[in-house]
């Protein structure tokens, strides 16, 4: 087989998600519906918090951070996702490899920005009475700068050991978005180094998140048992409900993906498992922290009343 230096290859075709014909419609009907209601859900939290005096607050800069966060990564690749239902898929090479940075750039942020969620709630049931000076705007900048530098450390890394990798013939990525494990198929070269960077980077990020977020946690859960009022526990694990929701859900569909990658042969698996934590994700999590949050409904009434009347 003739192999080509990867600087020479200009397309790469997305297979997408399903060959069936007969299924193309409902499936981009189905998925135009899901980025409706995610650009809808997350640009309307993201502004609803920046009218509302009410809600700057620590939890809801980093609420504010997180919608960004979901809005931007699931435009980076939903729109070719779509276009892969009615037509071929073609994205060129600096397309993809563009996509894949700022895929891996998001995603690794929305692990920290979790995290440091985890810490807001932490410091808010823990110490509420530092919560003001724990939580001050230049720790709160500090966290979310810290979340966005790690997350383009990690997405260079990715990219990095990417663009090293010399490219055959075969340019069809078994997949609707250009991620780390289909390309490293297609390369003709060895793929070790972008392998060991790949699980070095994931695991870093995973570690990091989920012991930061398992020990905030037992130390919130070590707290809230120690409140004498069954009322007061309550109200205390109502404050932390749908931060807890959004990590299980985020990190347990992750490491499904990432889990059904590592068995041979099991790439489509891995595919289809991903649509959850890269599409179904961003637009439940506007969901999750307003449906229950009565300051999110009561600044969303004083917003439209501004607007109506």
């Amino acid at each position: 087989m003739t192999q080509r230096n990867s600087s020479l290859v200009t397309k790469f075709i997305l297979m997408g998600l399903l060959q069936q014909t007969e299924l193309q419609l409902p499936m981009y009907l189905l998925f135009l519906g899901i980025y409706v209601l995610t650009v809808v859900g997350n640009l309307g939290l993201i502004t609803l918090i920046g009218l509302n005096s009410s809600l700057h607050t620590p939890m809801y800069f980093f609420l504010f951070n997180l919608s960004f966060i979901d809005l931007c990564y699931s435009c980076v690749f939903t729109p070719k996702m779509l276009n892969d239902f009615v037509s071929e898929n073609v994205i060129s090479y600096v397309g993809c490899i563009t996509q894949l940075f700022f895929f891996c750039f998001f995603v690794n942020s929305e692990c920290y920005v979790l995290v440091s969620m985890a810490y807001d709630r932490y410091v808010a049931i823990c110490n509420p009475l530092l919560y003001t000076v724990t939580m001050s705007r230049q720790v709160c900048s500090l966290l979310m700068v810290g979340s966005y530098v790690t997350g383009f450390a990690g997405a260079m890394a990715h990219t990095g050991s990417m663009l090293k990798l010399t490219f055959c013939d075969s340019n069809i990525i078994d997949h609707y978005l250009c991620e780390v494990l289909p390309l490293l198929q297609l390369s003709c070269t060895s793929t070790h180094v972008n392998e060991l960077v790949f699980f070095i980077v994931v695991g870093v990020v995973i570690t990091i998140s989920s012991i930061s977020i398992f020990i905030s946690y037992a130390l919130i859960l070590s707290n809230i048992l120690c409140i004498p009022s069954a009322e007061g526990r309550s109200k205390a694990f109502s404050t932390c409900g749908s931060h807890i929701v959004a990590v299980v859900l985020f990190f347990g569909s992750g490491a499904l993906t990432y889990l059904t990658n590592s068995f041979p042969g099991s790439m489509d698996q891995g595919k289809y498992a991903s649509v959850f934590y890269t599409s179904v994700i961003p637009m439940l999590n506007p969901f999750i922290y307003s449906l229950r949050n009565k300051d999110v409904k009561l600044a969303l009434r004083k917003t439209l009343k501004r607007l109506l009347f």
